[in-house]
């Protein structure tokens, strides 16, 4: 069977496409910062392996200890990632930007660095978790919104580059979820609240579900980009200043 490589794997999208992988057969290595939540996961197709992602020399000593049958993977799940605070740019914090590229931008491309030589080899399949937001801007969205882009833009160039080898690369592009990431983006459990309260968002299991979907459609078939909704979701108009 196959072997798939997911971040972000300690709560919601990630932790769910981990319990999606390993029902339908796959080989799993489960990666994330918090050990204790990776020991639920752990089994026998289940590998769990606890790092912070930005910590290159931690993820690479990591990564090297694979043992068979995880070691060879097929396709890679770029899912960690966070957004941090919804304030304006000119009120938002530095740090929290820098936390946010050095995450989102960063740490996902040097991942993909380090296995795509693998995944060509084994014409495997990368998987990166953008959002809506990379398309359709909103308040408080600035550097959140813009590192989605770039990981939307990424998977798409990467497509170009790896045209023939006949590796496949989709970029998955959710709207609302309502997961654990919400509190950490939104900094109260009241604020979450009414944000999706009566809304009817999406699940983590919603989306690992799509994953799978993708991954194990047939070879030959790309989806490049895929953008989801709950049906309760739609755009906004433009928004309008008016001088008193």
């Amino acid at each position: 069977m196959p072997t798939a490589l997911i971040t972000g794997a300690t709560a919601g999208i990630g932790e769910a496409a981990v319990r999606s992988f390993a029902d339908a057969g796959w080989h799993v290595v489960a990666t994330g910062r918090r050990a204790d939540r990776l020991e639920k996961l752990a089994g026998e197709r289940v590998h769990t392996l606890a790092f912070d992602i930005r910590d290159e020399a931690a993820r690479d000593a990591a990564l090297d200890s694979l043992p068979a049958p995880f070691s060879g993977i097929d396709l890679l799940i770029n899912n960690a990632g966070l957004a941090l605070g919804l304030e304006p740019a000119q009120k938002a914090s530095l740090s929290n930007w820098k936390t946010m590229i050095d995450t989102n931008v960063t740490a996902l491309v040097s991942i993909t660095h380090k296995l795509l030589p693998g995944l060509v080899e084994r014409k495997g399949a990368i998987i990166n978790l953008s959002s809506v937001a990379a398309s359709y801007p909103y308040p408080g969205g600035n550097v959140y919104a813009g590192t989605k882009a770039f990981v939307r833009q990424f998977s798409l160039d990467l497509r170009a580059d790896l045209h023939g080898t006949g590796v496949r690369v989709t970029s998955i592009e959710p709207g609302m979820v309502e997961t654990e990431f919400t509190l950490v983006r939104t900094g109260s459990q009241e604020t979450s609240d009414k944000l999706y309260g009566g809304a009817n968002p999406m699940t983590g299991e919603d989306i690992a579900e799509t994953l799978l979907w993708v991954a194990t459609l047939p070879p030959h078939l790309n989806i490049n980009a895929l953008e989801l909704m709950p049906v309760n979701q739609s755009w906004q108009g433009f928004a309008v200043h008016r001088e008193d």
